[in-house]
């Protein structure tokens, strides 16, 4: 008796095939058959074989809805939160069962201090559980949890830098790149399966060609994926994908290009030439393919906007500095800079605030009403032009200000791409679909970027059903078997027999988009069912008690 039958569905296998109405056989957590639903109505029976649908536990009709494999979102940072939202309902209601993280080279290992670590992404609300110093405390606390989906994860070099050098910009010495590629190959025999690098981020960004190309090399021997947020997504990406690209060219990795983007007008439209790049790369035989997800803002922290002498040794030094005027004067001076060549003020919007700095609570614009260190959560949901006019300063004060008093933790949102050019960039057959959010579940902390809650069915609403940009077929493959491809599994990402039953059912005239950047903190719908494993963590729309998610360190 099989445990779930699935039947009379429009089946997307995820391979990018035509669509047929079917029925999916699944027995402990494994797809048995995947076969056309014939004509006529059969009476439930035993016999696979002799015409009759076979008897289950579960009987599932999924006339009129489509039947796909479950998604898999190539970047995550829900690393960072899962712990303290292991159901993953914002993912699990939008058909996502597994979720890379590590990404943008931030991973919560190796560390001295997992306080630290989760202070560190105070932007992104972390919530980390136990003690671990490496990838097998972590997963050992992770697994402990229960999660909701699958997991898996990369090694992030700001992090591995971190721990073996601390947060200095300088080049490591010989002792120190083989500590760090000891560190690579240590995260790989447990199952870490990539290595990523975030280079506007310090202290990744002090890293050169020839240190990220030495480490890229040993993540390659390990074969784990190469996961890169290049070093520039404006007027210098053209020399970023460059550099992306020499880099795992000349280390024998494959890569993944982390949601590539032309960020601000004066640079819109070079994605087209950036993928001109990719594709000579591949002509050489470079595995290089990218991902992206489908908005026209960014998310990301504030201290991005910081030029990176100001971070050199990390976020005490850079309190330090906004705390001495002159230093203060020249770091405001550069990101004014930053301001006028690329994005303004007016397009970056406050997401999230840390914890205070120091200091009692002083509510309100000009810090009115107490002493010590401002509390500027008033700003959350407000541009910085708009935070700028309210504390009567200028844009790049007003920048200086929000990091200083909250711990230099702070999430933005940038407004800062176009439209079509997103869409050309997910219609082109070399990219998935990934997310970038960190929103496991419906803390409402902030008002973070609706990615989190509608990635996936934004594809499937506004990108299928509403512009025609993908077919139903080609947008699920870009959201299954491609990133699954790039993980190097066969394992998930496509229905058939013998492949692991993470299944999504969904309805695809009602599948939507809820959540908006004015109002994030809504669920997607029309997902009725979702495995993980062969469980069903969502029944009839809503979240069961299922959690059968797994850190996945083997295929």
């Amino acid at each position: 008796m099989l445990d779930t039958l699935i039947h009379s569905g429009t089946i997307v296998d995820g391979s990018g095939a035509p669509r047929f109405r079917g029925d999916i056989g699944i027995t402990d957590g494994r797809i048995v058959f995947v076969r056309p639903t014939p004509e006529a109505p059969r009476t439930p029976g035993t016999d696979a074989d002799s015409g009759t649908t076979p008897a289950a536990r579960t009987v599932l009709d999924a006339s009129g809805k489509v039947v796909c494999p479950g998604f898999i979102d190539l970047h995550s940072h829900g690393d960072f939160t899962v712990h303290g939202s292991p159901t993953g309902e914002t993912q699990l209601l939008q058909g996502v069962t597994t979720a890379v993280l590590g990404n943008c080279g931030s991973s919560p290992f190796p560390t001295h201090s997992v306080a630290d670590t989760a202070a560190h992404k105070g932007h992104l609300n972390a919530v980390l559980h136990g003690e671990w110093s490496d990838a097998t405390g972590y997963i050992e606390a992770t697994r402990a949890v229960r999660p909701g989906l699958n997991l898996v994860l990369q090694l992030g070099l700001s992090n591995l830098r971190t721990f073996v050098m601390g947060p200095a910009e300088r080049a490591p010495s010989a002792a120190e790149l083989a500590a760090m590629q000891d560190e690579i190959r240590k995260a790989a025999a447990v199952g870490v399966r990539g290595f990523s690098t975030g280079l506007i981020y310090a202290p990744a960004s002090y890293a050169q060609e020839d240190e990220i190309t030495a480490l890229v090399a040993t993540a390659a021997e390990c074969d784990m994926l190469y996961s890169t947020h290049m070093r520039n997504e404006s007027g210098g990406l053209l020399d970023a994908v460059d550099e992306a690209i020499r880099t795992a060219e000349n280390a024998g990795a494959r890569l993944e290009i982390s949601h590539l983007k032309a960020m601000g007008p004066a640079h819109h439209g070079l994605t087209a030439q950036a993928f001109a790049r990719i594709e000579a790369a591949r002509t050489r035989g470079v595995d290089v393919m990218a991902d992206v997800y489908p908005y026209t803002a960014s998310s990301t922290t504030l201290t991005s906007r910081m030029p990176g002498w100001a971070l050199d040794g990390g976020f005490p030094a850079l309190l330090a500095r906004l705390s001495d005027p002159e230093a203060r004067d020249a770091i405001t001076a550069e990101v004014a800079a930053g301001f006028a060549r690329g994005i303004g003020p007016e397009s970056v919007v406050i997401a999230s605030v840390g914890a205070r700095t120091t200091g009692p609570s002083a509510p309100g614009p000009n810090g009115s009403g107490g002493t010590g260190t401002p509390d500027h959560t008033w700003a959350v949901g407000r541009s910085i032009a708009e935070i700028a006019e309210a504390e009567e300063c200028s844009p790049a004060e007003a920048a200086a200000r929000l990091l200083h008093a909250h711990s230099a933790s702070v999430a933005i949102i940038n407004h800062g791409m176009d439209e079509e050019e997103v869409a050309s960039v997910l219609r082109h057959p070399l990219v998935s679909v990934a997310s970038d959010g960190a929103v496991l579940s419906m803390t409402r902390k902030g008002t973070p970027h609706p990615r989190a809650f509608g990635t996936f069915v934004r594809v499937l609403d506004t990108y299928v059903r509403e512009r025609g940009v993908l077919s139903l077929e080609e947008a699920i493959r870009k959201m299954t078997s491609l990133p699954a491809g790039r993980l190097g599994t066969g394992e998930r990402g496509t229905l058939r027999d013998g492949a692991v039953a993470d299944v999504v059912v969904f309805d695809p005239a009602t599948v939507k988009e809820n959540a908006t950047f004015l109002d994030p903190w809504q669920l997607a719908s029309g997902v009725s069912e979702v495995l993980v494993n062969g469980v069903f963590a969502v029944a009839g729309g809503a979240l069961t008690e299922n959690r059968a998610g797994e850190v996945l360190t083997e295929w």
